[in-house]
């Protein structure tokens, strides 16, 4: 079925058609024999199929012999930051993240807090697909606790900004939450920095009031409020919170972009070293790293990927451009609270609006668009995009990237739709969106 996606990166469907009840329980039978039972951390974002996932994933990893620590609804980073400070055996979070309300998904985290890479996530799919999976008698079950994780996570994030500077500008902040995981943790954080904050969307009831991919067509509602009051900065996450689209003074829709290239240049101030991206994030971020006489080290897409870059090249901030900030002293997970927090220390200190801020920096136009498509037709569209290629440096890392003096474009399969993704980024908006648009039609064509 190509609504159900299995994959390396954790298993995405749609709740009822593809996502049942015997396959989330087979998957956390094959999760908790990976771990050898053990103590697995669990933790949902809002939507309303996630307590029927929930009680699927209990009952297989009950049955595996794993003791279980019940976090309940809470963003993906609140889970990576209580797996390590709970010394678990690794985590599930049940989240569809940035797609629609009908979808959910399954993310596994090992015991570092981060998502399985893909060696950790083949081994889990060969004892999936293999079904020899560790079964406890009644004297082997163990208990499920539960434990609060949202202020342990606020405090971690409080601790690597100046929190007092950034409480003495008393900052105007709105939010959209999405209804999603960050709508009672994220008021906390603000609150904790000294913001008067005006939330839209901030329900946590898993009634998504739009698409919950924090991308410009669907923050109409954030970016009128913030651009009708006197606001420092609107700030907007997905449904689990590890993402953060950021809106400045005017209501102008500065994007997810921004977001890791602002978070660098807070980070970079004070402490310069390597940064770490993916292969479809902004130029934005070598130029804020070139300011600071460091590197950026690209990986394929996938926190996972971002976060083993970082550590191998000790890395102080990394991340994905889609939002996603990764701070090591908090977690090696996209975290959109860091992100707040680092853009709001940036402003403390620069002293001026975001509008400002944001303009210090070199301006690209970045186009994505997506072609949905089976997985089988990949490698047809990745050839053709490679044929194309001509003066281009090709890198095929990750699907395909084509890079010349003053753009480049990215194919990639998903890893979370069934589609293919083209990101281009070219000097103008014209520029990168007729760059996007012709590689989506080459890719059209190709699987015609």
């Amino acid at each position: 079925m190509d609504s159900l996606m299995i994959g390396v990166s954790g298993i995405r469907g749609i709740v009822g058609t593809s996502l049942t009840p015997e396959l989330l329980t087979r998957f956390a039978l094959a999760f908790g024999t990976y771990l050898d039972g053990g103590r697995v951390v669990v933790a949902r974002d809002t939507r309303t199929s996630g307590e029927m996932i929930k009680h699927s994933m209990l009952a297989g990893l009950l049955s595996a012999g794993c003791s279980i620590v019940d976090i309940h609804i809470c963003p993906t980073p609140t889970a990576s930051v209580m797996i390590t400070e709970l010394g678990a055996d690794g985590g599930v979070v049940i989240t569809g993240s940035h797609n629609p309300i009908e979808w959910n998904a399954l993310k596994f985290m090992g015991a570092d807090g981060i998502c399985l890479s893909e060696e950790e996530g083949r081994r889990l799919l060969d004892i999936y697909y293999k079904g020899d999976f560790t079964a406890v008698d009644w004297s082997g079950l163990k208990e499920i606790e539960e434990s609060d994780p949202l202020a342990v996570h606020v405090n971690k994030v409080l601790a690597n900004v100046d929190a007092g500077l950034i409480r003495s500008k008393k900052f105007k902040v709105t939010l959209d939450s999405c209804n999603g995981a960050g709508s009672v943790i994220t008021p906390q954080l603000l609150e904790a920095l000294g913001c008067e904050i005006t939330k839209i969307h901030c329900t946590p009831n898993g009634l998504f009031p739009h698409n919950p991919e924090p991308t410009f067509e669907h923050l109409e509602d954030l970016c009128q409020t913030t651009s009708a009051g006197n606001f420092d900065v609107g700030f907007a996450q997905d449904a689990d919170a590890d993402r953060l689209a950021i809106i400045d003074e005017a209501g102008r829709y500065l994007g997810e972009e921004y977001t890791l290239a602002l978070a660098a240049m807070e980070i970079l101030s004070s402490n310069p070293g390597p940064v770490a991206a993916n292969l479809s994030s902004s130029r934005m971020l070598d130029d804020v790293a070139a300011r600071w006489g460091t590197k950026v080290v690209r990986t394929k897409v996938g926190e996972a990927n971002v976060a083993a870059a970082m550590q191998a090249h000790k890395c102080v901030v990394g991340g994905e451009g889609n939002g996603g900030v990764i701070d090591p002293r908090t977690c090696y997970t996209r975290d959109s609270l860091t992100g707040m927090a680092l853009v709001l220390g940036l402003l403390a200190k620069r002293g001026k609006p975001l509008s400002v801020v944001a303009g210090e920096i070199p301006a690209y136009a970045i186009t994505k668009r997506k072609l949905a498509t089976s997985r089988g037709k990949v490698a047809k569209i990745l050839a053709a995009v490679k044929a194309a290629a001509r003066s281009a440096t090709v890198n095929e890392l990750d699907g395909v990237r084509l890079d010349w003096p003053d753009r480049w474009v990215h194919v990639r399969a998903s890893n979370t739709e069934p589609a293919v993704r083209v990101i281009a980024e070219a000097p103008t908006a014209a520029e990168a969106d007729t760059l996007c648009d012709k590689f989506l039609a080459l890719a059209q064509k190709a699987v015609a």
